[in-house]
């Protein structure tokens, strides 16, 4: 992925990320430096923290806002160990959801209940809790546990090319 531009944040865009992931996922970001990269052939931006690629930018289509929203990359899922919006699937399940398969009702075994239609989520592995993958809901949380029917679109998920991304 070639870089169009990349620059450090102010305080205040800061203070709106850790705003938004505190609320969202029950996680803070605790960096000294926060740099945001555009890239040339790709409309997804990222925030560095510290160097490391944490933070993505979803854009109104993945999540609904005007402007893009934060929310975690999967290596920042790893790092700060969401408390909501997460969705738990099965051993079975990770090897579709780790190549960027959407996440199907067979495979869950469970799904924050706060979870709405169209909310970012964050997919883990159920044995030790690791991030796969980051989608958006298509369902309710309390409405995904069961046995047919894709429940949440893959957005970014180990070994694409954010996850892959060396700054």
């Amino acid at each position: 992925m070639d870089v169009k531009s990349r620059h450090h944040l102010r305080a205040d865009a800061i203070d709106a990320i850790d705003t938004a992931l505190a609320d969202r996922l029950g996680v803070p970001l605790d960096g000294d430096t926060y740099e945001r990269v555009t890239f040339e052939a790709d409309d997804r931006e990222l925030v560095l923290v510290d160097g490391d690629p944490l933070v993505l930018y979803l854009d109104e289509e993945s999540v609904g806002g005007a402007d893009g929203d934060p929310f975690v990359t999967v290596r920042g899922a790893n790092a700060t160990d969401p408390e909501r919006a997460t969705v738990t699937v099965d051993a079975g399940a990770i090897e579709f959801v780790s190549d960027g398969a959407d996440v199907m009702r067979p495979g869950i075994v469970a799904a924050d209940d706060a979870i709405e239609a169209g909310d970012p989520v964050v997919i883990v592995e159920e044995a030790h809790g690791k991030a796969l993958a980051v989608g958006r809901a298509r369902v309710e949380g309390s409405d995904m546990v069961g046995e047919e029917g894709k429940v949440v679109d893959s957005i970014h998920h180990v070994g694409d090319d954010i996850y892959e991304f060396a700054p």
